[in-house]
């Protein structure tokens, strides 16, 4: 019965709520950095290259987002932030929008490894199973350092995009892999401090519902000045020259503003406003690492 009932429901929604089941502003960031990890490697890639991987990628990216608003459909109608999502609303229903999941991944399953090559296929199908699965299932549910260990599946899209040009490992494209994983944590608890509330309404045991808010404004302080040490790391190894180099270091001071700000002189939106400058932090963060490149190596 329950099958049936998740296989039932409109298929003739709006295609604007197909489009949000993506999350096209977190699938945006995804593809920045995976794009700027073909641009990064030895061998200038082909436009077929980047079309195909950037559409396969993206395709694979969209398709466990909107997994997740599936599996997540009773926590968000919880959560003020959520509440106004399509299956949350159903406005799409849960079999619709599961086909609409499992195309756009197949599709960008078979993107990958017809035009691009198997390694980056698999490796992108290990990141969806890795955050729809694993962690929307089981790590969201089960522990407060959720988003720390889930946070690998995110951190991989520089990864892809590299292997996507080679077909092999480096170890300047896990530095970027390292870099997004330190960056994660304070990313995603500056929002959970914002939204505490919400997520212990939902049962959900984020790091400030279980060890309280104050505990959990430290860890983004300390993770912040972490993220500040990894991300030196290129140009300790020589993958990044000055520029790269004096503008993380900028960028990194900030972040570390945002988060002692979050923790000693808090306001009502600090917390939030920490969050939104941490996508920023990051968008730049990349696109300085790419200029650099070009300026040095192009």
């Amino acid at each position: 019965m329950a099958g049936s009932a998740l296989l039932s429901g409109n298929w003739t929604s709006s295609w604007r709520d197909y489009f949000a089941l993506t999350k096209p502003k977190v699938v945006a960031l995804i593809l920045l950095t995976a794009v700027v990890g073909m641009f990064l490697t030895d061998t200038l890639p082909t436009p077929w290259r980047v079309l195909a991987a950037t559409l396969g990628i993206g395709l694979m990216a969209g398709g466990a987002a909107a997994i997740n608003h599936v599996l997540d459909r009773r926590i968000d109608l919880k959560m003020a932030r959520t509440y106004h999502r399509p299956v949350a609303q159903g406005r799409v229903q849960g079999g619709p929008a599961l086909v609409f999941a499992f195309a756009l991944s197949g599709a960008g399953l078979a993107i990958l490894l017809l035009w691009v090559n198997a390694l980056t296929a698999w490796l992108t199908l290990a990141s969806l199973l890795g955050y729809a699965v694993v962690y929307t299932v089981w790590l969201k549910r089960a522990t407060p350092q959720n988003i720390v260990i889930g946070g690998l599946a995110g951190a991989m899209p520089p990864l892809l995009g590299w292997t996507a040009v080679t077909g092999e490992f480096h170890g300047h494209a896990l530095l970027l892999v390292m870099i997004i994983f330190a960056w994660t944590p304070p990313h995603f608890w500056a929002l959970a401090i914002h939204r505490r509330d919400d997520y212990a309404k939902a049962e959900i045991p984020m790091l400030p519902v279980t060890h309280g808010i104050e505990f959990s404004k430290t860890c983004v302080l300390l993770y912040t000045l972490l993220l500040t040490l990894v991300c030196l790391l290129p140009w300790v190894v020589g993958m990044s020259g000055l520029l790269y180099l004096t503008g993380a270091t900028l960028l990194n001071l900030r972040f570390i503003q945002w988060a002692w700000r979050l923790k000693f002189r808090p306001e009502p939106q600090t917390a939030l406003q920490c969050f939104r400058f941490s996508i920023s932090h990051l968008m730049w963060l990349f696109v300085l690492i790419l200029a650099d490149h070009w300026i040095n190596y192009g």
